[in-house]
């Protein structure tokens, strides 16, 4: 077999997994493959291909161009950019791994802390010499809003009821007995937008959830208010987030996922001063790297000896 392990940016792959023993040749990428013909090129000959969550997008053009690859393993147990169904035409298996739900609720209250306190902007000032420039907003009382009540937003819930703050949540068809479970009151999605201090985004990428946080919701945030995305980028609409942002009709947004990942050089959203933003580090943690890469040579050598393991059929 031939083994290529893509965005490897961290140069860390190798040491989570015991490569050696699939007795293959196994090739880590750094480099980020983002048009298919940079894809057909790099992986010609390949069997199997490890894709780091939703990185590089595996569409029917792409196993059209991949005539040697049977197995995809992918991150998580969810990949929205994969074709399941052109896959299955090709006679590729795709398998998945678990994926520890901690790591990002962690991530997201770093942000909220660091956008709430200007943390980030504070350090940078130190290290240019400069000493106390902003006057930091507390979360003690305020309204923290969490869009999507799953693994996830439950966990950054509990974290915001811990910090004295008053806890929304809001989702297609919530429970509000759910919702009560976890600290959090159910509200309306209007009520969420126009009373939350803090709006956090959790919810799952879908072409009815695409553009999910647009102009509406955003005109319905306080000038106060702040937007916290460690989801997914197209969940939010950049463009009215991005006109937000420049006319100050929200306080700011910390965003660790973006429509194009990585994000371009020259985006217009590095250029607003009131944004926090962050390469997708979401999951990007020691536990979660250990289970990722561990269960996808697991999943490799279950492949190799007829039996695969932690399919994913849709």
């Amino acid at each position: 077999m031939r083994i290529a392990v893509l965005d490897d940016y961290q140069r860390a792959a190798h040491r989570f997994a015991d490569w050696k023993a699939l007795g293959a040749e196994v090739v880590f990428r750094q480099d980020h493959l983002d048009t298919t013909e940079a894809l057909a090129a790099a992986l010609d000959g390949f069997d199997v291909v490890v894709a780091m969550r939703e990185r590089t997008p595996f569409t029917a053009e792409r196993f059209a161009a991949l005539p040697a690859l049977r197995l995809l393993v992918t991150t998580g147990m969810a990949n929205a950019s994969i074709d399941l169904e052109a896959a299955r035409r090709h006679g590729v298996t795709v398998c998945g791994t678990d994926s520890p739900p901690h790591a990002t609720a962690e991530l997201t209250w770093g942000l909220i802390l660091s956008l709430t306190r200007h943390i980030h902007q504070e350090a940078a000032g130190m290290r240019r010499g400069e000493w106390q420039h902003s006057i930091g907003g507390d979360l003690y009382g305020r309204t923290l809003g969490v869009v999507g009540l799953g693994r996830l937003g439950a966990r950054v819930a509990a974290i915001g009821s811990a910090f004295g703050m008053r806890v929304l949540a809001w989702s297609t068809h919530l429970d509000p007995d759910r919702a009560a479970e976890h600290g959090a009151v159910a509200v309306d999605k209007a009520e969420l937008f126009s009373a939350s201090d803090v709006v956090t985004v959790h919810y799952k990428l879908s072409e009815r959830s695409t553009g999910l946080v647009g102009a509406a919701e955003l005109a319905r945030m306080k000038p106060s208010a702040l937007l916290v995305n460690t989801s997914r980028g197209p969940l939010v609409d950049t463009a009215a987030l991005v006109a937000a942002l420049r006319e100050g009709r929200i306080a700011g947004a910390a965003l660790d996922v973006y429509d194009t990942e990585p994000l371009p050089p020259r985006d217009e959203l590095r250029t607003l001063r009131n944004t926090l933003l962050t390469p997708h580090l979401g999951y990007v943690t020691e536990a979660t790297y250990d289970v990722f890469y561990r269960q996808a040579a697991e999943n490799i050598a279950a492949f190799r000896d007829g039996a695969p393991l932690r399919v994913l059929t849709s």
